[in-house]
């Protein structure tokens, strides 16, 4: 059974950093993209980064370029986002999703196959 499962969020000053997992099982991430995505209370779900496994080219939303980095370990199957410079605004569930071969950037998460089931990050002093 393929399933994505994320993990590494919490609770962190301003200025922060957390790393976030995706850990696939079931499939192999080899001829996917990998995608984060995020929902704050009250707002539409946002693509914040996307990795494409077979050339391991790399997406960003603006708000997060500079400050967030996608990478993927395909020995272990997991895929990272290392947030660096957190701020108050990226509190929102984190979540990643994967899609055969690749979709469009900025994402649409209609196109995503699997998803996991998020991961809490609160920014907050």
């Amino acid at each position: 059974q393929e399933k994505l499962v994320e993990s590494g969020g919490g609770l962190v000053q301003p200025g922060g950093s957390l790393r976030l997992s995706c850990a696939a099982s079931g499939f192999s991430l080899d001829h996917y993209s990998i995608g984060w995505f995020r929902q704050a209370p009250g707002k539409g779900r946002e693509g914040v980064s996307c990795i494409v496994t077979t050339d391991n080219s790399t997406y960003y939303a603006d708000s997060v370029k500079g400050r967030f980095t996608i990478s993927m370990d395909t020995g272990k199957n997991i895929v990272y986002l290392q947030m660096n410079n957190l701020k108050p605004e990226d509190t929102a569930v984190y979540y990643c999703a994967a899609v055969r071969d690749f979709a469009r950037w900025p994402p649409d998460g209609k196109d995503y196959e699997y998803w996991g089931q998020g991961t809490q990050v609160t920014v907050s002093s």
